[in-house]
């Protein structure tokens, strides 16, 4: 499967929980496939929850959002998130913007808690770098 998700916005997310760490490309990769792979899961318990109020269109409440946030605060982009809420639903499903917001926001948060883990991984393997490794680490833990 490709990655939808472009890994500098990954890249940018692992960095701001860094700290003075330095950030493998290879883990900015296994984090954005680690993303992806969540929000497609996501999106297809969304569709059972659309189709349970007889509508084809995910919403943000189908993913247990509220009040879906401004989408310029995000560093993660609306339009390959679009793609990844597609990637195992089917296509009679549509994903309206609020909808693409409230992912984009829980897939960031989610982003955001395993790069904080994956450094803190990393100062305890007492390296200068986050690696692929790390965010590997992180799943076999906490999976």
């Amino acid at each position: 499967m490709s990655v939808e998700l472009p890994f500098a916005p990954v890249d940018t997310i692992i960095r701001r929980n860094a700290g003075s760490l330095r950030v493998s490309a290879d883990a900015a990769e296994e984090l954005a496939r680690r993303i992806q792979g969540h929000g497609a899961m996501l999106a297809i318990d969304a569709a059972e929850h659309a189709t349970a109020d007889g509508r084809k269109t995910l919403m943000a409440q189908d993913f247990g959002v509220e009040q879906a946030i401004d989408k310029d605060s995000l560093t993660l982009p609306i339009a390959p998130v679009d793609r990844i809420a597609r990637l195992r639903i089917d296509n009679k499903y549509r994903v309206a913007m609020d909808a693409r917001i409230a992912l984009a926001d829980i897939l960031e948060d989610y982003a955001e808690n395993i790069a904080l883990a994956a450094a803190t991984l990393a100062r305890h393997a007492n390296r200068r770098t986050i690696k692929a490794e790390d965010i590997q680490t992180y799943f076999e833990l906490f999976e």
